[in-house]
């Protein structure tokens, strides 16, 4: 079985790629795009409520800087509603998690 850590790591990749695919146009992740996964991945690799942690806007304690909380805020909003059409079963099982 996956870790949910492992998991948070395969969606935000995946809403990230979608992201840059529309708005940038470009079939690899951009250097913005590349830097901000980079950020966000290290961060989720330091989440000190590890396999217990929620949703990060639900988070009591933000752990991104505000700049790239902003970004990400506008990555998933945008990919969020999205993913339903790229991978229809792991967004089901993400929000029933």
């Amino acid at each position: 079985m996956m870790r949910k850590i492992d998991k948070e790591r395969r969606i935000l990749t995946l809403m990230v790629r979608i992201y840059c695919r529309k708005k940038h146009r470009s079939q690899d992740l951009c250097d913005e795009c590349q830097a901000l996964l980079s950020y966000a991945l290290n961060r989720l690799d330091h989440c000190h409520y590890g396999e217990n942690k929620g949703f990060c806007s639900q988070c009591p304690s933000h752990c991104y800087n505000k700049e790239n909380q902003v970004k990400i805020r506008e990555v998933m909003g945008f990919s969020g509603p999205r993913m339903i059409f790229y991978h229809p079963v792991m967004v089901i099982r993400h929000l029933l998690s």
